[in-house]
């Protein structure tokens, strides 16, 4: 029997969506799923970069006149992890709910609230902290579209190729993180949008007195911030097949495999944040003759582009022998970390300990894809148990089921592993205040690995593992 065709219909909405049908996959699904794919990896990358201009703008606040102390900075900075991270949390269920169409289209659109307030908020210098800090919590908008950009793009791939379309939309995503830390010292320097962009700020560096335009690190987003969501609403597509109520979807927190992948991804997804965020600090601590910012956008940079990669990898080999071997790695480069680092008399070696930060970032991005990847196929492969291969109608309605709570547990588990970007740094910081060193930290982070190894190939990698991926 043939599929219906999707060009006969009218709307945004597709009433028939079956990407596991070959036929129906080459004739028109493939270029409808590409194209929502395409108009998502922009509207992630706009996510990422407003979740972590923070990053960036903090640093030069006490040089414009605001009089904030050490630790409110910290917590400026800090502040959009845990609140993307909790917004993680209910964004996982709203493509189900809402639409991915609508939703992409919304959550992009609220991003202008963030980059908006940004950008008026540092051209005065008397603007109240917590006016700042509701500023930086707002930031968590961006965070959390991570959630629901990945679930919904997990609806249109099939599962063979879930694990390449993941990786794009999150390894391209990620990329806003390092580009935000490259584009925003550059763009300050200049009064790019004229008379719409406000009055400069003056400067001393160096000894030198210079004019910057602080709000451009937020400004700048905001004009493509605008043709992303109007792309979102014109251009994607709400799948009737996606559509869940919130109790179809809340069935994961009672589902073993959404807590386990909570766990790995935590180690792959959650190292990426937290590396990326504590790196400059981290490097400015252990090697100060070094400038940290001529460094630390490479690492995030590093893990962004390998995702991609990550995900193709274990559509090749497998999710779960590809995640066992990258956390094997990623343990042995924090070995390495240990190495290098400053030890007493010992001044240590930035190259070797920038070099092993960099596996560590590869190693992040390759495990972030492979993951995600395994995510689908658990789900999948969990429902289809028992079905009867020749009942079309229970495994139309299985892989239904399979993919809302494969979509609610990719969205999940990315809300978790966000803690990463605030703990990892704060580990750092407490080693260091507690032992006078990293180290510490350090070592708690190969346990951490260690466990995700024996979690990998007991559930998933062995020989004659329960669920293999």
């Amino acid at each position: 029997m043939s599929t219906p065709s999707l060009s006969a219909r009218p709307g945004r909405t597709l009433t028939h969506w079956n990407p596991e049908d070959k036929a129906f996959w080459e004739r028109e699904g493939e270029a409808i799923a590409k194209l929502n794919l395409w108009i998502s990896v922009p509207s992630l990358f706009l996510a990422f970069a407003i979740w972590q201009v923070w990053s960036v703008v903090a640093v030069g606040l006490p040089g414009l006149g605001f009089h904030y102390s050490t630790n409110q900075l910290f917590w400026l900075a800090a502040a959009p992890a845990l609140s993307g991270a909790t917004l993680r949390i209910f964004y996982s269920f709203m493509v189900p709910l809402v639409g991915g169409r609508r939703w992409t289209a919304i959550s992009t659109a609220t991003l202008l609230i963030p980059a908006l307030g940004i950008g008026f908020a540092v051209q005065d210098n008397q603007t109240p902290y917590p006016t700042m800090l509701i500023l930086a919590l707002l930031c968590g908008l961006g965070g959390g579209n991570f959630s629901s950009s990945m679930a919904n793009i997990s609806f249109f791939f099939p599962k063979e190729r879930k694990g390449s379309a993941l990786g794009v939309n999150a390894g391209l995503g990620n990329l806003g993180v390092s580009v935000v830390q490259f584009l925003s010292p550059l763009v300050v320097t200049a009064g790019i949008f004229g008379i719409f962009g406000g009055d400069a700020q003056t400067i001393v560096k160096n000894g030198q007195t210079l004019q910057v335009w602080t709000q451009n690190a937020a400004f700048i987003w905001v004009p493509w911030i605008v043709l992303c969501s109007l792309a979102a609403w014109f251009g994607m597509n709400d799948l009737a097949e996606a559509k869940a109520s919130f109790a179809d979807q809340a069935v994961i927190f009672r589902r073993k495999h959404n807590w386990l992948m909570c766990v790995l991804y935590l180690g792959t997804f959650g190292s990426f944040l937290g590396y990326a965020a504590g790196f400059p600090l981290l490097i400015k601590s252990q090697f100060p003759g070094v400038n940290p910012l001529a460094y630390a956008w490479l690492g995030p940079l590093t893990g962004a582009v390998v995702r991609p990669f990550g995900g193709w990898l274990a559509d090749k080999l497998g999710g779960a022998r590809v995640t066992l071997w990258n956390f094997v790695v990623m343990a042995v480069a924090v070995c390495g970390v240990l190495v290098f680092l400053p030890s007493g008399p010992a001044g240590g070696s930035f190259a070797g300990f920038f070099l092993c930060f960099l596996v560590l970032f590869l190693t992040t991005g390759i495990g972030n894809g492979s993951t995600f990847r395994m995510i689908p196929v658990i789900f999948l492969t969990e429902r289809m148990r028992g079905v009867n291969r020749q009942d079309g109608a229970a495994v139309v309605q299985a892989t239904k089921e399979a993919n809302t709570e494969a979509a609610a547990t990719l969205g999940f588990t990315a809300a978790m592993a966000a803690y990463g970007g605030f703990f990892i740094p704060k580990s750092y910081g407490s080693s260091i205040a507690l032992t006078g060193g990293p180290q510490a930290a350090l070592y708690t982070f190969i346990a951490f690995y260690l466990i995700c190894i024996a979690v990998t190939w007991w559930h998933y990698a062995r020989r004659n593992a329960p669920m293999p991926c």
